[in-house]
């Protein structure tokens, strides 16, 4: 049986706040799991700011 989209909101609410599911339904275990693993890998990549200028190689600049 599929979750129903209310149901996947309330879980990803409760993973994005930290919360503990209260489940012990193996399919929304899953989807919980997913989430929060997907929250830690945001976490560990390095967040990009503003535009890269490279002054050094001119060339570049002209491809």
């Amino acid at each position: 049986m599929s979750l129903s989209t209310y149901r996947m909101h309330r879980i990803y609410v409760a993973a994005t706040i930290n919360y503990g599911l209260g489940s012990c339904d193996p399919e929304e275990l899953a989807y919980y799991n997913k989430i929060r693993k997907e929250m830690d890998d945001m976490k560990k990549e390095p967040f990009k700011r503003g535009i890269p200028l490279s002054w050094d190689n001119p060339e570049e600049i002209d491809k």
